[in-house]
């Protein structure tokens, strides 16, 4: 029998932390991973066709309120740039950290972002298809962390008053 605890019995160890709905089942893809990754990519793509269906009937209700079209043309720009605007951030996002986040520009990017709500939502949909979206983004974070752990770990073994000095 070893001394070294395994990694799943070491408290010390450091713990992959949970992203939402997959827990931290996307650390070693266990507990049914493909198939709620593939789900809620679907999810998504069913919120984002719902969501398109509701613009819509909002669309057809500027028409019966017979608004100018000035309004109907300015609405439909509002929501296809704050939709792009919103899938590239998004999917920028999951694949790499922003440098310098900036809390006032990030408070003022959330009203783009829930006018964008389409693009958000095709861009968890597409993230989906390769992994949990943010998965590589904590993998990295979670595997430094890991190494820090076992370099301190094994750094530091035994005493170093008994340590016999070099003649």
């Amino acid at each position: 029998m070893s001394d070294t605890p395994r990694p799943d019995e070491d408290p010390d160890r450091p713990q992959p932390p949970p992203i939402l709905f997959y827990g931290t089942t996307w650390a070693d893809h266990s507990g049914g991973y493909t198939v709620r990754r593939l789900a809620l990519g679907l999810g998504a793509l069913l919120l984002a066709a719902v969501g398109a269906l509701v613009l819509r009937l909002a669309y057809q209700g500027l028409g019966v309120a017979q608004v100018g079209d000035w309004v109907r043309v300015s609405t439909v720009v509002a929501f296809a740039v704050c939709s792009s605007v919103a899938f590239t951030r998004t999917l920028s996002r999951y694949r790499a950290r922003p440098e310098g986040v900036d809390e006032v520009r990030e408070r003022s990017m959330r009203s783009i972002l829930i006018v964008g709500f389409l693009g958000v939502l095709l861009a968890y949909a597409l993230r989906s298809l390769v992994e949990a979206p943010g998965e590589k983004l904590l993998r990295a974070d979670h595997e430094q962390a890991v190494k820090r752990y076992e370099r301190a770990r094994t750094a530091r073994t035994g005493n170093p008053a008994k340590r016999r000095r070099k003649r």
